[in-house]
């Protein structure tokens, strides 16, 4: 089993003539292919007014509904500039597409916020934005990660950072330890998904034996996690939080890494998670070392 992404995942792919959503939807069909008959399918694109065109082989439609239509895809990973991302998403939900993936970067909060309301009140989940996006290892890549670093096993794993993300997986793979779902929420103020959701679906999932979760400094996204471990998560959990080392009031990356107005840095979220009952490791690489000596050799 998985999360969020199977192999009846169906991907659009909105931007799909920029720079950036060509050479990724390249990097996913690749991804796919190497899949075979287990993978998921990359079945077209939307960018408006280049309609009939076609990239990589596959259909470019002028708007979502028309593409949801001809394609039958229940997700769309957005490669669209910031100033234009927030509409593309509620296009995206208003056609009735199950995942949305938002990769795009700088997306202001203030076009966020009624982006989120609208959701509340539809069947669309919105992973993003500004975040790596979602992978089954071995069935379908959503996203930017490199694929060739994951291997298909039982920790699920969730991360506010996308490179310490991809140094985790590599850490977790050269261990022998596969992920279920690797789920990137992003580091923005406001986003789709929380730790909390993720998690909620990793212990509902069968084939997650152990959790993986990468936070940062900045708002309180961790200590809710760590509240509802406590209450909620009964498998093992591993966490890193980076920004250390931040000082106050400074933005360390994302724009919501900032410990601000004494909220929000490192060591009261290691605190919390500490008391929930989490291994915390003192490096990204680490979080590898303390899944293996709980999990033991059945999984490896």
């Amino acid at each position: 089993m998985s999360i969020l992404v199977d192999a009846g995942t169906r991907v659009l792919v909105q931007g799909i003539t920029g720079r950036e959503g060509s050479f990724h939807t390249r990097q996913m069909l690749a991804y796919a292919r190497a899949q075979g008959e287990s993978g998921a399918r990359i079945v077209g694109g939307v960018t408006p007014g280049k309609g009939g065109q076609s990239v990589e082989g596959l259909p470019v439609f002028d708007d979502v509904v028309t593409a949801v239509a001809e394609t039958g895809a229940n997700t769309s990973i957005i490669y669209v500039p910031a100033r234009f991302a927030a509409d593309a998403i509620l296009e995206a939900a208003e056609a009735g597409i199950a995942l949305i993936v938002a990769i795009s970067e700088g997306i202001p909060v203030w076009d966020m916020l009624p982006v989120l309301c609208y959701l509340e009140g539809s069947p669309s989940r919105l992973v993003g934005p500004n975040c790596p996006g979602v992978i089954t290892p071995g069935v379908v890549k959503v996203g930017i990660m490199p694929g060739h670093i994951h291997l298909p096993g039982p920790v699920g794993v969730v991360s506010r950072s996308g490179t310490l993300t991809y140094e985790v997986v590599w850490a977790l793979t050269q261990a022998g330890l596969g992920q279920s779902t690797c789920v990137g929420i992003g580091g923005d103020p406001v986003s789709g998904t929380s730790f909390v959701d993720v998690l909620r679906l990793f212990q509902e999932d069968a084939d997650t034996a152990a959790i993986a979760m990468i936070g940062e400094i900045g708002g309180r996204a961790e200590e809710d996690a760590a509240a509802y471990i406590a209450d909620h998560v009964h498998k093992p959990v591993a966490a890193f939080v980076a920004g250390r080392t931040a000082p106050p009031g400074r933005r360390m990356g994302h724009a919501g890494a900032i410990v601000d107005g004494g909220v929000g840095d490192a060591e009261t979220k290691i605190a919390a998670l500490r008391e929930a009952g989490v291994l915390v490791a003192d490096s990204p690489d680490e979080i590898a070392t303390l899944l293996a000596e709980r999990l033991g050799t059945a999984h490896v």
